[in-house]
């Protein structure tokens, strides 16, 4: 009994060490001078749904996911990635975006954002059926991030604390839409009916192809190690069911309703591990 529990100090420093090496976090500086608050601050509603790391891994995925079924974000995918060998480079390039423009001082975010914009100036091709696109687009702009932080937010919601008030998850959205806002976008939703309001209006825009097809095999297959393979058996189902209804059907990945609960329970699980093994 002494010899195991000596051993857990040691396994927890082997599972927050792997997943901090997985997204990069250890080579993000996020100091902030004195009376530098960043972007949000610590009371911000940012701070609270952003802390929480597998519910931001299953958002992270589900995002994704959903914004694939967009034609222009699925093309500055498909053009200017190298994805099926890259997947988990731009979950870490992500991730490290989130976490700066969250944690870190305001110069460090400002300077993010300005890097993130330097890049899409370069990020612009055709469609198949000849339509321009930019990963400077407003639109295209607010979609991603109305995919993003919907999705986080959900899985917050779900996997970490259920009992969130509206006027909270409003608050998040409304401190979130500054990100967007400096990326470029526009009129971008700042509380969940509006969300909602604008998920009906985008629908149209919306498809399924074999091209997303292709990337989302290549963002759902298994990864380069043990630990990595497993994470993603827990985390692949549970960012399918957290999915609008309407985008797990388009596709074609809906959960049973039968396995939904099993689904959950494993993610719960592997939140009550990963914040175990993260604690400072």
């Amino acid at each position: 009994m002494a010899r195991a529990a000596a051993s857990l100090p040691g396994m927890r420093n082997a599972i927050g060490g792997r997943i901090r090496a997985l997204v990069g976090s250890g080579s993000v500086d996020l100091s902030r001078p004195p009376g530098d608050p960043g972007l949000f601050g610590p009371g911000s509603m940012a701070w609270r749904v952003h802390a929480d790391f597998s519910a931001m891994m299953i958002g992270g995925v589900s995002a994704l996911l959903l914004q694939m079924l967009h034609p222009l974000a699925l093309a500055g995918v498909w053009d200017h990635s190298d994805f099926r060998r890259d997947r988990l480079g731009r979950l870490r390039r992500t991730a490290q975006f989130i976490s700066v423009t969250t944690f870190g001082s305001t110069s460090s975010a400002n300077a993010a954002i300005n890097r993130v914009r330097a890049i899409h100036d370069h990020v612009i091709g055709t469609l198949p059926d000849g339509t321009p696109y930019t990963a400077n687009d407003p639109a295209l702009l607010t979609w991603v991030h109305v995919a993003e932080v919907d999705s986080f937010l959900r899985a917050y919601v779900r996997y970490r604390e259920p009992g969130l008030s509206g006027a909270e998850q409003d608050r998040y959205l409304n401190e979130t839409a500054i990100i967007a806002e400096r990326l470029g976008a526009r009129d971008v939703p700042r509380t969940r009916r509006e969300i909602e309001s604008y998920f009906r209006a985008v629908r149209p825009q919306l498809a399924y192809d074999e091209r997303t097809r292709d990337v989302a095999a290549a963002l759902l297959a298994s990864g380069p190690d043990a630990l990595t393979t497993a994470a993603l058996a827990i985390v692949t189902p549970a960012a399918l069911d957290l999915l609008p209804p309407w985008a797990a059907t388009m596709h074609g990945r809906a959960p049973s309703a039968i396995g939904r609960p099993a689904i959950r329970l494993g993610a719960r699980g592997m939140g009550n591990v990963l914040r175990w093994a993260l604690r400072r």
